[in-house]
């Protein structure tokens, strides 16, 4: 495995805030493992790619260098660390979130103006 892959795996994992042992975990890996990975020992699977990549990461960037374009244009930094984050987060905790931000969207005293 190229050197630069695990690198590129690493950069990855603290773009999104996570220690190895929760992005192993994401990733369906030990630490162990995934330590590995970054250090360019082994080779990632298509299943650990497919599941990290359901969690934010850009498997293109890791496996070729180039970034994946953005789906929405125009994201700043902050809102690009606000989905990457939502990303990582089990169903449960996004159905939350969706909850959480209708409700303050709907909340009545709220100009459209502020929405």
């Amino acid at each position: 495995m190229d050197v630069g892959v695990g690198e590129r795996l690493r950069e990855e994992r603290t773009r999104l805030g996570l220690n190895q042992e929760a992005f192993a975990q994401l990733g369906g890996i030990t630490r162990n493992t995934q330590g590995s990975y970054e250090k360019g020992e082994r080779n990632p699977d298509s299943v650990y790619l497919t599941a990290v990549l359901k969690v934010g990461v850009d498997v293109l960037y890791v496996l070729t260098g180039r970034r994946t374009q953005r789906a929405i244009e125009g994201l700043n930094e902050a809102e690009e660390t606000l989905l990457d984050r939502f990303r990582t987060l089990s169903d449960y905790d996004q159905k939350a979130v969706h909850r959480i931000i209708s409700a303050m969207a709907d909340a009545p005293g709220v100009s459209s103006a502020e929405k």
